[in-house]
């Protein structure tokens, strides 16, 4: 829910927020955005063509509200604000969230054909504003990195949990419990996630796994972890927006992925003193610093994690440590509030331009 967040710690006293989405099933934030103030608007669009197609109707939006800056993410909705941006004489800053490198082909091409029309680039992470220079080579527009953020106020151990995850899943007090909270596509391996999860609870049997979410894979991820027999402690929870129950549950927070931008449900379970144990994938490695705040294996050897991860259960002080390290990196150099600044920042200087 990152949007409604990131509202919420906004100036709304100097700027005003609206919000188009396209896909009508996709407003599971609606209420939560104008709640905060937001206004919200859906131009239905029913795949990446109809997006652009919808660029008058928007840039009619535009004018009739006289919006001054145009903010959009992922690569579709970023060529249809730059056209727009191009038709109303509006500025455009398009976020960057993942390697270019990971893209499919057409989007690769369209994305990069229309980057220069826009006035400000912000990459999530060194990273991935290192694959956008490799790969577009071009000094214009600026590009500049400021890092997802997490609330660390809303995000902690202080705030009581609603529910008690332990007691409702049979998951023993003294138990170490790891978990995910993604949406299951192929980047995030969820199936060798399951993997490390069996050969982990062999080796430990007092480990327990929570997978938070839902996604295109869920039934190819519900088979495989079937087939492992990991129904005594891999448990499923399911699509949720109030996550913060979960990660209180949770002991270490791990990640199998393929590749990666800079992840916020991360950054959310650091916030709440979660042990990061991670591939070192995208802009990860630029959040965990491995054995000091977390776990970091390579990308290509994920079930490394097993092995580290049977060391550091037999080691509660050093995982007491890492937890709070976890959320001290947050604190210091994640936090949505320093995100919100930077932000408004890029805003005001392109408005006033």
């Amino acid at each position: 829910m990152l949007l409604p967040e990131t509202l919420r710690q906004h100036d709304k006293q100097k700027f005003k927020f609206h919000y188009i989405y396209f896909l009508p099933w996709k407003d599971q934030m609606v209420p939560a955005i104008e709640q905060e103030g937001g206004k919200v608007v859906c131009v239905k669009a029913k795949n990446n063509a109809a997006i652009l197609l919808a660029v008058r109707k928007i840039a009619a939006y535009v004018r009739k509200n006289n919006i001054q800056l145009i903010h959009c993410h992922l690569p579709w909705a970023g060529m249809a604000a730059r056209l727009v941006g191009k038709l109303t004489g509006v500025p455009v800053v398009y976020t960057e969230h993942n390697k270019w490198e990971r893209y499919h082909k057409l989007t690769y091409y369209m994305n990069k054909l229309s980057f220069p029309l826009q006035q400000r680039v912000i990459a999530v992470s060194a990273e991935v504003a290192s694959s956008i220079k490799i790969n577009y080579r071009k000094t214009k527009p600026l590009v500049q990195v400021v890092a997802n953020g997490a609330d660390t106020a809303k995000y902690a151990r202080t705030q009581t949990a609603a529910i008690d995850i332990r007691k409702q899943l049979n998951i023993p007090a003294t138990a170490t419990v790891i978990g995910i909270t993604c949406v299951f596509r192929a980047q995030k391996r969820l199936g060798t996630w399951l993997e490390i999860a069996k050969a982990l609870h062999a080796k430990q049997p007092g480990t327990y796994f929570i997978i938070v979410g839902d996604g295109p894979l869920r039934d190819e991820v519900h088979a495989k972890a079937k087939a492992l027999g990991t129904e005594q402690y891999v448990f499923f929870a399911g699509l949720q927006t109030e996550t913060r129950p979960y990660f209180t549950a949770m002991d270490m927070f791990m990640m199998s992925s393929e590749f990666e931008g800079l992840p916020i449900a991360l950054l959310e379970a650091m916030s709440m003193n979660c042990v990061p144990v991670c591939t070192a994938a995208g802009g990860i490695p630029e959040v965990i610093k491995d054995g000091v705040n977390g776990l970091l294996v390579p990308v290509e050897q994920p079930l490394q994690l097993v092995e580290r991860l049977s060391q550091l259960v037999q080691q509660p002080d050093e995982v007491a440590r890492m937890k709070q390290a976890a959320r001290e990196t947050v604190i210091n150099s994640f936090s949505m509030k320093k995100m919100v600044a930077e932000l408004e920042d890029i805003y005001t200087d392109l408005i006033n331009k």
